[in-house]
């Protein structure tokens, strides 16, 4: 494959932007419904009919706001969501077999119509002389700033990388935010005012939870799964074993993708949006046989049946009811991935012994990622979290500590999507402003 071919492969939109005329013809598919379960399946709960219709009456700026009040995040969202499983999925146009009005791309539409302008669609409230300590720069962190700013809060943003975005920026495949989309949001969305963005500033290292309880009136912790699952078996320190996670990451922050190393022979251990995430970018760089390789049968995988028929459409080949036992190696590299036949029944999963050998020369490991407390004073880590390790929080993401709140992927409960995640930094930043509120007559 050219360098070329890996280029556009990489570069590419996965969906092409409806044009305007496409937007208006798709727009009248929609029915409109009363009580729409569209609007009930989507996490952040945007008024779905509302926006559609403002399209339909070549108002897409006014939609874009629709979109916004609930979702900040609703340009990436509309690229990344997996709407095939959430909000498309309840569309009525599916009962008579028709395609679900494509709700994603008309997100989109919208949504870069009003970003193109450059113009915030919100102005902020006088200054509260409060001010809030927001840890970690991703959708659930920004999230909640910039909904705590348009109240009138100061803001200062902790992230300990270089750049903002968390999985944004760091974690989703090029292909589906190509155009540097991810800092451009950013950027919009802190052109709001009043939050102060630090970068490099790692929790537990730079920055403490002791000191910022003492220099802010309320915190709020959105720091994502630092930490990542380890296979457990022999041979996982060969060369040629890396981190799916990474993977994705290095290869978003390279200035000459096409230039990445990558195997011939790729096995990817996982099932989820990751793990095929990485497999269809090591095909897109290259590689000649890509496997996704699962423990579980294909109805169980994580990812929805889209992602799952977009790998194969790219070539990539699913085996599922194989679980890893062994990575065996020559001269400290990765050569073969030993896996054990298992049946899946009833939620369980049942080694049968017979095993079978996958022959390699990478793999990409994305069997999830994990909360890293070790920030945490032990003072507060017994308060926090609860045995999941993770933060324990209310319904408005109040942890025990009536001054910190904590949202996105390292709260019990969390989700790996980016919408869940902006709706924890939605909705603690609500809970926030009444009790600062409260507090302060």
């Amino acid at each position: 494959m050219s360098d070329q071919s890996k280029i556009s492969g990489l570069t590419n939109d996965l969906h092409a932007p409806l044009s305007a005329h496409e937007a208006l013809v798709e727009s009248d598919r929609c029915y409109f419904c009363y009580d729409a379960p569209c609007v009930t399946a989507c996490p952040t709960g945007i008024d779905i009919p509302l926006f559609i219709r403002q399209i339909k009456t070549a108002n897409p700026k006014g939609a874009a706001k629709t979109i916004f009040d609930e979702n900040i995040f609703g340009g990436m969202c509309a690229r990344v969501c997996p709407t095939e499983t959430l909000c498309e999925q309840k569309c009525v146009r599916q009962e008579g077999e028709e395609k679900p009005v494509l709700i994603g791309q008309l997100q989109r539409y919208a949504t870069d119509t009003l970003m193109a302008t450059g113009k915030q669609p919100y102005t902020r409230k006088a200054h509260s002389g409060r001010r809030v300590a927001v840890v970690g720069a991703g959708p659930a962190g920004l999230a909640c700033a910039h909904r705590l700013s348009l109240h009138g809060h100061e803001v200062t943003v902790f992230e300990a990388k270089a750049k903002s975005g968390g999985l944004n920026e760091f974690g989703i495949a090029s292909y589906k935010t190509v155009d540097n989309f991810a800092q451009k949001e950013i950027d919009y969305i802190l052109s709001i005012g009043g939050i102060d963005v630090q970068h490099g500033k790692m929790l537990g290292k730079d920055i403490t939870l002791e000191n910022l309880k003492n220099d802010f009136d309320a915190i709020f912790i959105g720091v994502g799964l630092a930490g990542v699952n380890q296979l457990g078996i022999e041979g996982e320190n060969l060369s040629g074993v890396d981190n799916a996670v990474e993977f994705i990451a290095t290869l978003r922050q390279s200035e000459q993708p096409a230039s990445l190393a990558v195997g011939q022979q790729v096995v990817v251990i996982g099932g989820g949006m990751t793990a095929i995430d990485a497999a269809i970018q090591s095909k897109m760089l290259g590689a000649d046989q890509v496997s996704v390789v699962y423990r579980r049968d294909q109805s169980n995988m994580n990812a929805s049946v889209y992602e799952q028929e977009l790998a194969q459409k790219n070539g990539v080949m699913l085996r599922t009811n194989l679980q890893p036992v062994r990575l065996s190696g020559s001269n400290g590299k990765v050569t073969t991935a030993t896996f054990e036949h298992t049946e899946s029944a009833g939620g369980s999963v049942t080694a049968t012994g017979s095993t079978i050998d996958i022959a390699c020369d990478q793999v990409l490991v994305a069997i999830g990622q994990t909360f890293n407390p070790d920030a945490l004073p032990t003072s507060l880590s017994d308060t926090l979290l609860q045995s999941s390790k993770r933060f324990q929080v209310d319904e408005a993401g109040r942890t025990p500590d009536p001054k910190i709140w904590a949202g996105g992927d390292c709260v019990t409960g969390g989700e790996d999507l980016t919408v869940t995640a902006v709706q924890h930094g939605k909705l603690a930043a609500e809970s926030i402003h009444r009790s600062l509120e409260s507090a302060h007559g």
